[in-house]
């Protein structure tokens, strides 16, 4: 059964009750069906003693009124993100799920994982849509999104502060680059931490995508830096990602490898000479640095898969190796997505005023960012934004 299917007859055998609420039966019911559908999250279960035992924590999540409607909404009108909500949900219970922890904090974990997005039901639905390109407003409201569902669960004054500050972080990075707060390392709760992969791990299993296990797998071998280390392995130990391609139908890129070469290549001339810059303020060249630092740190995650050109030299020759290509496919778009980001950043942090042009070495560098991330994407590189993430859930 495809993704879409699965997201499809789970909504449909799980309905809002009628009296248009959610309540904890109802999760159960969603997320019993999301385990039996889908093997990855059925592995992540384990046992029936172990499963029961998560979805009884899914049923005992407090839902107020409020937000037993709000998620009847999202059931009833968008599926994708009520499923999505669910998924996080048994995802962030796994994660939390450790001799260390109190079933409180598993507890604490599952209404994080179902509520974190409930201010995405406040947003324009187009944002949602994976082909449609972001304008400035609905870049806008996709980086507050997290700010919004905070101001929402705060008002209820039913959840735990740990709850409330998770749902805030849950796109935020350990290395600084996530929003809506720019948040790093320890700055991010340890709830932050669990949420932040969870919501990544869950957005995988959305409608649409073809092989979510091999993806997953690539996405964090490729973001080791961004999310913590322990539980990133942990997820990592679940996945088949050989299994899951085989059977699986995926748009291969022509040259992956020709494509990978053109990003090393742009990496690599970072830092980026500003010559015509006048002089640039402290702030700005503070901001070169860093991102300085983003780029040679994403060369070294590339090395760490093989995919510089000094090593896919060797995997000239392959190219009648289904697995190997849908692998270099899912690398090419995952780099192509940080350099992406790079560029965003870049704008960002150099904040050109409305006459102002960039340095000519900046500005000749995101031209040619712009025509690579369009030949992989189909999508120029928005000047300033939000990231969404490797084609994540917002």
């Amino acid at each position: 059964m495809t993704q879409s299917a699965q997201a499809k007859t789970a909504s449909d055998r799980a309905g809002s009750d009628s009296d248009g609420r959610v309540d904890g039966e109802t999760i159960r019911a969603s997320a019993e069906q999301i385990l039996d559908d889908i093997p990855f999250f059925g592995r992540m279960a384990g046992g029936d003693e172990a499963r029961s035992r998560m979805l009884d924590v899914l049923a005992q999540v407090p839902l107020p009124d409020a937000v037993a409607r709000q998620l009847a909404l999202a059931c009833d009108t968008r599926h994708e993100v009520y499923l999505h909500l669910v998924r996080t949900a048994i995802t962030a219970v796994w994660l939390a799920r450790t001799p260390a922890l109190t079933r409180c904090d598993t507890a604490m974990a599952a209404a994080a994982g179902l509520l974190h997005d409930i201010g995405m039901l406040q947003v324009d639905a187009q944002i949602l849509d994976p082909d449609h390109v972001l304008n400035r407003e609905q870049r806008r409201q996709l980086v507050a999104h997290p700010l919004l569902s905070t101001a929402i669960l705060e008002r209820l004054a039913v959840y735990p502060a740990e709850v409330i500050r998770a749902v805030g972080e849950h796109h935020e990075c350990l290395d600084g680059s996530g929003y809506p707060r720019n948040l790093a390392g320890d700055a991010i709760s340890p709830l932050g931490k669990i949420l932040a992969l969870a919501q990544v791990v869950a957005a995988m299993f959305g409608p649409g995508r073809s092989s979510p296990e091999m993806r997953l797998s690539v996405l964090l071998r490729m973001t080791w830096h961004r999310y913590d280390n322990t539980m990133g392995m942990q997820v990592l130990s679940m996945l088949k990602p050989h299994l899951d391609v085989m059977s699986a139908e995926m748009h291969l890129l022509e040259d992956p490898i020709a494509t990978l070469c053109e990003i090393d290549r742009l990496l690599r001339q970072w830092p980026l000479p500003l010559d015509g810059a006048g002089n640039p303020s402290a702030g700005r060249r503070a901001g070169m640095e860093t991102l300085s630092a983003n780029a040679a740190q994403i060369r070294r995650v590339l090395a760490g898969v093989g995919a510089v050109p000094s090593q896919l030299v060797l995997l000239e020759g392959h190219s009648k190796d289904n697995a190997l290509q849908v692998e270099l496919t899912l690398l090419t778009r995952e780099a192509c997505w940080q350099l992406g980001t790079l560029a965003r950043q870049t704008h960002r942090r150099w904040h050109a005023q409305p006459d102002e042009d960039y340095p000519p070495a900046m500005q000749r560098w995101l031209t040619e960012v712009e025509s690579v991330v369009a030949s992989v994407s189909g999508a120029p590189v928005p000047e300033a934004g939000g990231q969404g993430g490797s084609g994540t859930q917002a």
